[in-house]
């Protein structure tokens, strides 16, 4: 559709233009809106600004300058602000269990605000995990011109102390959950626990390593939906305000031709994404939120989809939270663009893509420049691992599947006796008090979508067998799910879960487990006429006492993790 056909004002005229419409002009002029601002496009730019976290902490600034570009060139800004939940801040708590909610209701809020006022134009500022998917949804629903910003990652944190286990480390979040277990299983004393905790997060920003916010973040830009480049800027870095001000003139080309999310995005835009995903060594959330995002964007994509991809993929770029660099450290490498390239060189990219910038994937990594000497993301000559950072593993318990992570893992095989624990905190417990051994099979149940409700995050757990130095030799299964900033022999996401009676739900302590990732399988290894008569006597547990108002609304929509634990009712297209 090219700029004489489609209209710029194609909702608004609706809600703003002629005499029945004097009420919302009246009111508008209320709050400072003149005839001209009325009389041109209105544009929506919504964030997650909230004053309990540091990860979206920049998005009124940045918000202020999307605003400026969207004027000068020639729209009307509106500014819609919506919730957010911080996940570090939660985890180990009955707080986390908002968090996976969060990305339904800020995709929910941002999408009724757009629709009730009918805006003809989106610029979406995305900061913590949840938010980016969320965002990317209510751009794929309302499907009218539209692109997201990544407001960027934390800078890394030092220690003042200069001996001790995290003296030499670039800190990131996850150097905070690894110091709870080895301050507990006694390996740093209360002094360098400290230190680790007072220096780790020194300013506004996600994140700082591939966790779940940088892995969407250049999922994004894969995806085609934010500008290649843009969201790799750090948070502290003042081109990120320059870049802001360059969406909002951005939008206001993509409005006046009528270029809108779902005409960019395709099938094989999502596979360029999940390529960057496993390329990256990304997070085990990426599956959940790109399975949820493809439903909103009219695209058909399955679990499966993801090993085929994992499969033909190498890790090239070596990042935390399995790797040495972080993600300001990726963005001096040459960022997701590099990354493209040496896909490309591959033969693993649909370099044909549109994105909104106006240019192709290919002529986007075309544009980038590689520093001399970068050692951040490794030649194809020379991968970190032949194939891709993640895996979906199905069995007798996990039928409808499952995800591990793969990054920096180099077991192929673990068998080993189930520790069955009914939530989280009882396992993080159980570590604490030195009751777990080597070669153990931590199980976590009702911990899933429904059974949680709200599917946590197990970092405090996996956090505590990194730092109590079981990282190597424990292996965890759960029906929960990963912060992206967990490492180890981890396994989440398990179908179907718990509470709906999956096999999970009837595994014993003592039961050998069996995961074997060349098979892609995840066994409990009992007779099978032993493992049917369990489940026929399987009976479901009372609701959580969580199950209430917003989570108890939860439990009742949400799908499957295999479906990408979404609440809407609606088929898949």
């Amino acid at each position: 559709m090219n700029e004489f056909s489609f209209d710029p004002r194609h909702n608004s005229r609706a809600l703003l233009d002629g005499p029945d419409r004097a009420v919302a002009r009246g009111m508008m002029k209320a709050v400072g809106f003149s005839d001209d601002d009325l009389k041109r496009p209105q544009v929506g730019v919504a964030h997650c600004w909230i004053g309990t976290m540091p990860c979206n902490w920049n998005h009124r600034e940045l918000a202020a300058r999307v605003m400026e570009g969207v004027r000068a060139a020639g729209g009307t800004p509106l500014e819609v602000n919506t919730v957010a939940i911080n996940d570090g801040i939660t985890t180990g708590s009955t707080g986390m269990k908002t968090s996976l909610v969060s990305r339904e209701i800020i995709a929910d809020s941002v999408e009724l605000v757009a629709r009730g006022h009918m805006f003809d134009a989106l610029v979406v500022i995305a900061g913590c995990d949840k938010t980016i998917p969320a965002m990317a949804m209510a751009l794929g629903r309302l499907d009218i011109p539209g692109l997201l910003l990544y407001s960027g990652s934390i800078q890394s944190g030092a220690c003042s102390n200069k001996d001790g286990m995290f003296a030499d480390r670039k800190l990131t979040i996850q150097d905070i959950y690894e110091a709870i277990g080895a301050f507990n299983a006694g390996r740093i004393t209360e002094r360098e626990f400290k230190d680790v905790e007072d220096h780790a997060c020194p300013g506004p920003g996600a994140c700082g390593g591939q966790f779940t916010a940088n892995t969407m973040a250049t999922a994004c830009e894969m995806l085609g939906i934010s500008p290649m480049g843009f969201n790799g800027v750090p948070a502290p870095e003042a081109p990120k305000a320059q870049m802001a001000q360059e969406c909002g003139r951005l939008v206001m080309d993509l409005l006046r031709q009528g270029i809108t999310p779902r005409s960019l995005v395709t099938r094989r835009s999502f596979e360029n994404a999940i390529a960057g995903v496993m390329a990256t060594g990304g997070s085990t959330n990426a599956v959940l939120h790109l399975l949820a995002m493809a439903r909103e964007f009219g695209v058909t994509l399955a679990i499966d989809d993801f090993d085929i991809i994992s499969r033909r993929t190498p890790v090239l770029a070596d990042l935390r939270p399995w790797g040495n660099y972080t993600a300001p450290e990726m963005h001096d490498a040459g960022g997701m663009a590099v990354v493209g390239k040496r896909l490309a060189q591959a033969g693993l990219l649909h370099a044909n893509e549109r994105t909104v910038t106006g240019r192709t994937v290919g002529d986007e990594i075309a544009r980038a420049t590689e520093p001399e000497g970068q050692c951040v993301i490794r030649p194809l000559s020379n991968p970190l691992k032949p194939q891709g950072g993640l895996g979906i593993l199905r069995g007798n318990l996990a039928p409808g599947g499952c995800v591990i992570k793969l990054s920096g893992q180099a077991k192929a095989v673990h068998r080993g006796p189930a520790r069955v624990f009914e939530r989280e905190e009882d396992a993080f417990q159980a570590i604490k008090a030195g009751t777990i051994q080597p070669n153990d099979v931590l199980l976590l149940r009702n911990e899933g979508p429904k059974g949680g409700p709200g599917m946590r995050e197990m970092q405090l757990v996996t956090g505590a067998l990194q730092g109590a130095g079981l990282g190597e030799t424990v292996a965890l299964v759960t029906d929960g799910r990963f912060s992206g900033a967990s490492r180890g022999f981890v396994i989440g996401h398990v179908v179907p879960e718990a509470v709906e009676g999956g096999p999970i739900a009837v595994v014993q302590d003592g039961d050998q487990l069996v995961i074997d990732v060349a098979q892609r399988r995840l066994d409990v290894d009992i007779p099978a006429e032993v493992l049917q008569l369990r489940l026929a006597a399987w009976q479901a547990p009372e609701p959580s006492p969580a199950a209430t108002g917003v989570l108890g609304k939860y439990a009742e929509l949400v799908s499957d993790a295999s479906q990408g634990a979404v609440t809407c009712s609606l088929p898949a297209t």
